[in-house]
C-alpha cells in the first residue's frame, strides 16, 4: 500500500504551515516514526517558504516584438507540493512558476553551510541536511523544482510497513 497526494497552493505565507500539517497528518496516520516525520516536515516547510518567496517572478511575453516587459504569468501566484509515501521511503516535490535557480546553482558538500549572515541558501542547506537525497532543478519555462526523499522508519503496527 502507498499514499500519494498533491496540493496546489497560493504563494502566501499561510500555505506553508498548511502543507506541513497535511504531511504530518498523513505520516502520523500511516504510522511513520515521529522523528522522520519531523525532519521531512521541516524540509517541506523550507521548500514551501522558498516557493512563496521566490516562485512567481516569471513573466509571459505578449505579442511578437514585445519589449520584454511582459505581464505576470497566470500561475505565478501558486505552487505545487506532491508527496509519495511507500513501504520504504517518502519523496516530496515542491515546484513553482518563478524564474528558477541560477544556472550555476550547485549543491554544497555536506557540512559546508552558508555563512551565518548570508541572506539566502540556508533553507536549501537545511533540506540537504534533513533528507537522504535532494535534487534542485529548473523546468524549462516553468520555474524551480526541489525534490527530496528520506528512508522511512515505522512505528509498531503501522499501516504501510514494508
Amino acid at each position: 500500500m502507498s499514499i500519494w497526494w498533491s496540493l496546489h497552493l497560493r504563494r502566501e505565507a499561510a500555505s506553508v504551515p498548511l502543507a506541513r500539517r497535511f504531511l504530518l497528518g498523513t505520516m502520523e496516520t500511516a504510522g511513520v516514526d515521529p522523528d522522520i516525520s519531523f525532519d521531512l516536515s521541516v524540509a517541506l516547510s523550507e521548500a514551501c517558504a522558498n516557493a512563496v518567496e521566490h516562485g512567481g517572478d516569471r513573466t509571459v511575453l505578449g505579442e511578437p516584438g514585445d519589449s520584454g516587459t511582459g505581464r505576470p504569468s497566470a500561475d505565478s501566484g501558486q505552487y505545487r507540493v506532491t508527496a509519495y509515501l511507500d513501504g520504504e521511503k517518502c519523496r516530496i516535490e515542491v515546484s513553482d512558476s518563478g524564474p528558477g535557480f541560477p544556472a550555476r546553482r550547485a549543491l554544497r558538500p555536506a557540512g559546508h553551510s552558508p555563512q551565518a549572515d548570508a541572506e539566502s541558501g540556508r533553507g536549501l542547506d537545511l533540506i540537504q541536511q534533513l533528507s537522504d537525497h535532494v535534487q534542485f532543478g529548473n523546468r524549462p519555462g516553468h520555474g524551480a523544482v526541489v525534490s527530496f526523499d528520506k528512508v522511512l522508519k515505522w512505528r509498531e503496527g503501522a499501516l504501510l510497513t514494508v
